[in-house]
């Protein structure tokens, strides 16, 4: 799905900085975050990959003809406020609900205007789809020599579960588990899973892997 408005390609921009919207579109893909920009009609400017990504699964949001729609009235209402208070300069956040599986919250900001005459703009912010990203997990397991078993545990922390639940889904014994938290925590210097989880939940937030160059 074209994503991206006046027939442009859908990794295309119009983005600039200083001449080098090049470096500047590829700086955003690498960002598991979405981030669209839009006029406060909703026509998209440009939408790096992970929005692209999430606007074409049309849970939410979809695009159609380089326009942002949702996929409900509830969800057009909704887009419709928050970017007509873009245009007054104010900033706010929306949750919206998903047609099937989770849904999500999204920021919208006002942009500043290039010159008096320049249409007002607007960047909407998509919420993080996880407590820690992949490509993020994978590093920080590699900073500290995890395990791939304990990375796969820290995920499953980083997703809310308990050790009981943890073993049950890995059929394991609870006590295997909380060995495995004992030794994250002591190879990582946390004092516990609280501020284990914290430390991934600020770290930047890179795309997956899916889109990512290899890791080396």
């Amino acid at each position: 799905m074209n994503v991206l408005a006046d027939g442009r390609a859908a990794g295309g921009s119009v983005l600039r900085d200083g001449g080098g919207d090049v470096g500047l579109t590829s700086l955003l893909d690498e960002l598991a975050q979405g981030i669209v920009v839009s006029t406060v009609e909703g026509r998209i400017l440009h939408a790096n990959q992970s929005a692209r990504h999430e606007l074409a699964r049309g849970r939410v949001l979809a695009a159609h003809r380089g326009t942002l729609q949702g996929c409900t009235p509830e969800i057009c209402k909704a887009l419709h406020d928050a970017l007509a208070k873009a245009c007054g300069g104010k900033r706010s956040l929306i949750e919206l609900t998903a047609v099937q599986g989770p849904g999500f919250s999204l920021a919208a900001l006002p942009l500043k205007a290039h010159s008096p005459d320049s249409a007002p703009t607007a960047a909407l912010l998509f919420a993080r789809a996880c407590v820690c990203d992949p490509l993020m997990l994978c590093l920080f397991s590699r900073n500290y020599g995890l395990t791939t078993t304990e990375e796969h545990v820290l995920g499953i922390l980083c997703e809310g579960f308990s050790a009981p639940q943890i073993a049950t889904q890995m059929k394991v014994a609870v006590s295997t588990v909380r060995s495995h938290v004992r030794s994250l925590c002591a190879k990582t210097n946390s004092s516990g899973v609280r501020e284990l989880v914290s430390r991934l939940a600020v770290l930047p937030p890179l795309a997956s892997p899916l889109w990512s160059e290899p890791l080396h």
